[in-house]
């Protein structure tokens, strides 16, 4: 865990603060949340202080309490979206045992996710190639995301879990397929299948790190879910 996190939960669990810091933690959420609800029909481009606030039931100059500006408010949602992912995705990066239902428990996770928070990676995808900051900030995004998945990628390999090849342009590959999948479906309103996507990005995973046979086994478990009958009461 970060030391900012350690910081948020001391602070949380200090009664001298925790009253202040409850009302300051509502509103700033009162202003990410309402920026979402924004995002769902309108770009970055046309998102204003004053329509943000107005959205969130507090003044203008309230929101320079916790924002520097609009771009710093983006930043803030996408490291939101981040941690979130990283969190549902934790069975796959660190668990233990056979990577296939980790791996199924994670992508669940990480559809589940951007199914609730999409317009954000909309937002700052369409407007990275415009905007120097938020392109920073996209890229950074996508990089942490490398990274992690080609360190378990090469974790797997010397475990024997998935053979050897050249673990990063997979890992990007990967990555990028996802991003534009779950922008594509879930970036606005109608929202894709959450289940049909998920299926999808699973099949892709799976075949490429773990094989054909892998996926055929899953395949294979998921009809035999779907089959067991449910037991009669006696």
């Amino acid at each position: 865990m970060s030391e900012s996190k350690q910081s948020q939960i001391r602070r949380r669990n200090d009664p001298n603060e925790n009253s202040a810091l409850r009302k300051s933690e509502r509103t700033r959420q009162a202003i990410l949340d309402s920026a979402l609800d924004f995002l769902w029909t309108h770009p970055f481009r046309e998102l204003t202080v004053g329509d943000l606030m107005s959205l969130a039931g507090t003044s203008r100059s309230a929101f320079y309490q916790y924002f520097a500006d609009l771009h710093e408010l983006m930043e803030a949602l996408l490291r939101g979206i981040e941690d979130d992912i990283f969190a549902a995705a934790t069975p796959w990066f660190e668990g233990e045992g056979d990577p296939i239902p980790l791996l199924e428990e994670t992508m669940a996770g990480l559809v589940g996710v951007c199914y609730r928070q999409g317009p954000i990676l909309r937002a700052v995808s369409d407007a990275a190639p415009m905007d120097g900051r938020l392109e920073k900030a996209w890229t950074g995004f996508l990089h942490d995301f490398d990274v992690a998945v080609t360190d378990r990628i090469e974790q797997h390999q010397a475990a024997g879990l998935i053979k050897k090849f050249e673990a990063r342009p997979i890992a990007i590959a990967l990555n990028r397929m996802d991003a534009y999948l779950l922008i594509h479906h879930f970036g606005r309103r109608p929202r894709g299948n959450q289940e049909l996507v998920q299926k999808a990005i699973l099949r892709i995973w799976i075949s490429t790190l773990y094989g054909d046979e892998a996926l055929a086994a899953s395949d294979s478990g998921n009809r035999s879910k779907r089959r067991v009958p449910k037991s009669k009461k006696k």
